[in-house]
C-alpha cells in the first residue's frame, strides 16, 4: 500500500511539473505613454483687417447767436435742432502683440478705420425751418489694451483705451428758397474728435498663425461745440457753433496673422 501511495504521489507530481513547464511566460505589458496635445499660444505680433458696420448717434443743439441784419431787426437763435443716426460701413487694419500667462493673454492694439457713416434730420428750430443738419464719420481710430482669457484655440477678451474719429457737418437746405434748390449746401464745419471706447471680441485660430474674430466697440466721444461756416461769403453773419453730441457702435469682422506664433505641448 505504501508503494502505491508513493507512486500515486510521483505521478502526480510528474504532470503538475510537465503542465507547469508547458504555460507560456505571461507577456509584460508596458503602460501606454501620455500623448502630447498641442496647445495654441496666443504671444507674438499679429497684423490684420476687418470690415463691417457702425452707426452713431448725433444731436444737435444751436449754441445761442444773434442775427443782425440790416433789413429785419436783430434775432437770436438758440436750442436743440434734433437728432439722426449716422451708419454705414467701415473696414480697415489693426497691429498688435500679445503676450500669454497661463490661460490669461494681454495685448496692446492699433487700429485704424475707413468709414462712410452718414445720416440727417430736418431743423426742430422755427427760425431754421427749411434747413437740415447732415453729419458724416470718414475715419475712426482706436489705441487699446486689451486683457483676454483662452481655451486653447479659442480666446475671449475685452478692451479698452482711446478713440479718435473724423468728422464732417453740412447745413443744407430741405426745399427750395428763394432762388436755392432743394439740397443746397449753406454751411461745413469739421474735426478731429478724441474719446474713449471700450469693447468684447472672440477670437478662434484655425491654425497656427491665422485666427478669426468678431468684435464690439463702444466709442463715447462726448460733446463738443464745433463751428460752422456759410459759404458764399457774403452771409457770414450767420456763422455759428454747434454743440454736437455723439456716441459710436462699431462691429467689425477681423482676422488676423500672427508671427511664430509657437506651439506648445501639453500631457
Amino acid at each position: 500500500m505504501n508503494r502505491l501511495a508513493g507512486a500515486v504521489s510521483i505521478l502526480a507530481a510528474s504532470v503538475v511539473g510537465a503542465s507547469a513547464a508547458d504555460l507560456a511566460a505571461r507577456p509584460y505589458a508596458k503602460a501606454p505613454s501620455p500623448v502630447a496635445v498641442a496647445a495654441n499660444d496666443w504671444s507674438g505680433f499679429y497684423v490684420g483687417a476687418n470690415g463691417g458696420g457702425a452707426w452713431s448717434r448725433k444731436c444737435w443743439d444751436a449754441v445761442p447767436f444773434t442775427i443782425d441784419l440790416v433789413f429785419v431787426p436783430p434775432f437770436t437763435i438758440a436750442g436743440p435742432e434734433g437728432c439722426h443716426t449716422a451708419s454705414g460701413a467701415t473696414a480697415g487694419g489693426q497691429v498688435g502683440y500679445r503676450w500669454q500667462r497661463a490661460a490669461w493673454v494681454f495685448g496692446l492694439e492699433a487700429q485704424g478705420n475707413w468709414a462712410d457713416l452718414t445720416g440727417s434730420n430736418a431743423s426742430q428750430i422755427d427760425l431754421l425751418a427749411g434747413f437740415g443738419n447732415r453729419t458724416k464719420i470718414d475715419a475712426i481710430g482706436l489705441f487699446t489694451g486689451q486683457v483676454g482669457y483662452s481655451w486653447n484655440s479659442f480666446l475671449l477678451y475685452v478692451k479698452g483705451g482711446a478713440a479718435v474719429a473724423h468728422d464732417k457737418y453740412e447745413g443744407f437746405l430741405t426745399a427750395p428758397q428763394v432762388a436755392l434748390p432743394a439740397g443746397f449746401i449753406s454751411d461745413r464745419g469739421s474735426e478731429t474728435r478724441w474719446g474713449g471706447v471700450v469693447g468684447i471680441g472672440g477670437e478662434y485660430a484655425f491654425n497656427r498663425n491665422w485666427s478669426l474674430a468678431l468684435e464690439y466697440d463702444h466709442l463715447f466721444m462726448g460733446e463738443r461745440d464745433v463751428r460752422l461756416t456759410y459759404d458764399p461769403a457774403f452771409i457770414a453773419a450767420l456763422n455759428h457753433d454747434e454743440r454736437i453730441h455723439q456716441d459710436v457702435d462699431m462691429v467689425t469682422a477681423r482676422i488676423n496673422y500672427r508671427f511664430g506664433g509657437p506651439v506648445v505641448a501639453k500631457y
